[in-house]
């Protein structure tokens, strides 16, 4: 692909992702690392993601839906996998047979998995998932004592075995929240209540990124991390990228699309809600909305263009926006960041995030398919793992 011919860019440094799973195990050295690939690797590229953290130590992979696993699957992917997103007459058999763990957190689920091992001929790999406080997924700690002897008892039928129990927080990313220490006291006693129904799951998990980096104590034996890997802070409150230690992977960037000379007094964009106050240069950046730019960063996106920081003028339309050089000069295909790791003084997702009011998880996340991915390796090696660790004999699939 000719770079300097597209439109516009995610270009994403695989070797940052690398790195930062490696930052992220030294901070639970007793525990295996789940890398997150959701919504496509939070837009970063599931497939090439995964790869990336496999090779620096990641024993799991996890995914929201059947399909983001299936696709891992069909990539080549042979280690330890989890989706978590159920819904009634899912493709619980596909999972079944191809050896993926699948979260359940009701009887109604229970039964479904059962069924579909019936069908598959082989036993199905649960993850069964307490709600401890979030109040999203998982079953509440009034029916957690009949999920788990029902799926004692589907164990000792050979229908399944239960490889994880595991439960999420609700305000990791806020140090001190009293529900923290709650939700730690309630997942306890689901692990509790599980071991007096007779399992012995090969996985105990509650973190999350914010609790990895804050909260040693809820690493048991397996830590989840998505936003980490990719080099983003979960929050403010936590640290920044650069303070955890974290290199953010995507770079996202446009060719300028037109670069002209307007006077003072014109107005820029849909309903003129900004104007030029002097003779200037208007350059025009063909990102918009319908590529994920937060129509919210009207007025207040950060972009770096012709070496120095600017911010957007006007309104965000669905495909361009218009930063205001006022008098500097550029050229159309000239670069402009939006945000990147920061080296080179470009705005962060974190940057983005305060300026949209919102989180970075949203602004990487919603980069939208017309723009294209582009991956690279800053720092190519021979993986560090060995061969094997790919697959459900090798050491490193967990």
């Amino acid at each position: 692909m000719n770079e300097t011919a597209t439109r516009a860019r995610a270009v994403i440094d695989l070797a940052a992702v690398r790195s930062n799973v490696r930052a992220l195990c030294d901070r639970a050295p007793g525990a295996e690392l789940m890398a997150v690939l959701k919504a496509d690797g939070y837009g970063h590229g599931a497939v090439p993601c995964g790869r990336a953290a496999r090779a620096a130590g990641a024993s799991w992979l996890g995914t929201a839906l059947p399909e983001e696993a299936f696709a891992l699957r069909a990539a080549g992917d042979t280690g330890r996998l989890m989706c978590w997103l159920w819904t009634p007459g899912g493709p619980w058999r596909t999972a079944v047979e191809q050896d993926i763990d699948v979260s359940v957190s009701a009887l109604w689920a229970l039964r479904e998995v059962t069924d579909a091992a019936r069908a598959a001929g082989r036993p199905a790999r649960v993850q069964l998932k307490a709600d401890t406080g979030l109040g999203r997924s998982g079953c509440q700690p009034a029916d957690w004592p009949e999920l788990t002897a029902a799926a004692r008892d589907a164990e000792r039928a050979g229908l399944l075995t239960v490889t994880g129990v595991w439960s999420h927080f609700a305000c990791a990313d806020e140090p001190g929240h009293p529900s923290i220490a709650a939700q730690l006291t309630a997942y306890r006693t689901a692990l509790a209540v599980a071991d007096a129904a007779g399992l012995r799951p090969e996985v105990r998990h509650i973190a999350n990124t914010p609790a990895l980096l804050t909260l040693p104590e809820a690493h048991f034996d397996l830590v989840r991390t998505g936003i980490g890997i990719y080099g983003i802070s979960p929050a403010p409150e936590i640290g920044t990228a650069r303070e955890l230690g974290l290199r953010p992977a995507m770079t996202l960037e446009a060719s300028l699309a037109s670069v002209k000379s307007a006077p003072a007094g014109h107005g820029i964009s849909y309903g003129h809600h900004y104007t030029t106050a002097d003779d200037t240069t208007l350059a025009l950046v063909p990102l918009g909305y319908a590529d994920g730019i937060p129509r919210a960063a009207s007025g207040s996106g950060p972009v770096l263009v012709a070496g120095k920081r600017r911010t957007v003028a006007g309104r965000v339309a669905m495909d361009q926006f218009v930063v205001d050089l006022q008098g500097d000069t550029a050229l159309p295909g000239d670069r402009a960041v939006l945000f990147g790791p920061g080296d080179d003084g470009e705005p962060t997702a974190e940057d983005w995030a305060a300026a949209t009011g919102t989180i970075a998880y949203e602004v990487v996340t919603r980069v939208g398919g017309r723009v294209a991915r582009i991956h690279r390796d800053s720092a190519p090696e021979e993986p560090t793992v060995p061969a094997a660790a790919g697959s459900r004999e090798g050491g490193g699939a967990g």
